[in-house]
């Protein structure tokens, strides 16, 4: 008999190609409805809605309805880090054929990873906030120090978790492309959110894509300095 939980469900339900395109697309952080799916999965509304049923019942999708419509979504932080891990995984397993494209250098640059910044720029951010002394090792993970409660305001970032919120504040959260860290958690959520409201940043329609204006990125990088 095996011990722990029998992962072999879950493993089957990600492994199908139609319901890891679903994952995938929605790991831009959207709630997209059954017919946006089909579409980015390439199957039938038909197809895909038993696909969902599936996900939701397993807990890896919540469903919003709104109206005469329903909105699917992942279904909280930890399925998106789960679904990071994999990706990382899936490309650097020998023997896989990786799909590239245009969009793919913008892709590694930075993307959203379920509510926060990834890739290249945001792992940067990460490692910058560390060196300047930003998180101290706690006995859940990381947290925030005096000194990166300090730089978080310059950027007009309050520190501290929302009331009630069971989510960690600090969490790190390994990066599919740069095999390294990248800041996940109550924190890497704000932070994007105030790059986008700042103007530094905004979503490629359609993708993953977080596209930085030369003026943002600069920016960035000159306050991570």
């Amino acid at each position: 008999m095996t011990d722990g939980p029998n992962i072999t469900t879950i493993a089957a339900l990600i492994g199908d190609h139609a319901r890891a395109q679903a994952l995938t697309v929605l790991m831009a952080g959207k709630a997209l409805s059954a017919t946006e799916l089909a579409d980015a999965a390439g199957v039938t509304r038909q197809t895909i809605s038993a696909h969902l049923a599936q996900l939701v019942d397993a807990g890896l999708l919540a469903v919003e309805p709104q109206g005469r419509h329903r909105y699917f979504r992942i279904a909280d932080a930890e399925v998106a880090q789960m679904l990071e891990v994999l990706m990382g995984v899936a490309s650097g397993a020998v023997g896989t054929r990786r799909r590239t494209g245009p969009r793919e250098p913008a892709l590694r640059k930075a993307r959203v990873c379920y509510d926060h910044l990834a890739g290249e720029l945001g792992v940067l951010m990460y490692e910058r906030l560390a060196q300047r002394g930003a998180f101290e090792a706690g006995p859940g993970g990381i947290g925030l120090t005096a000194q990166g409660t300090l730089l978080v305001a310059e950027l007009g970032v309050d520190a501290g978790a929302p009331a009630g919120s069971r989510r960690p504040y600090c969490r790190t959260c390994l990066d599919w492309s740069e095999r390294r860290h990248h800041l996940a958690g109550v924190l890497g959520a704000a932070l994007l959110d105030r790059f986008e409201a700042l103007g530094w940043a905004k979503r490629v329609p359609e993708s993953r894509v977080l596209a930085f204006s030369a003026a943002g990125e600069a920016a960035l990088r000159e306050w991570l300095a």
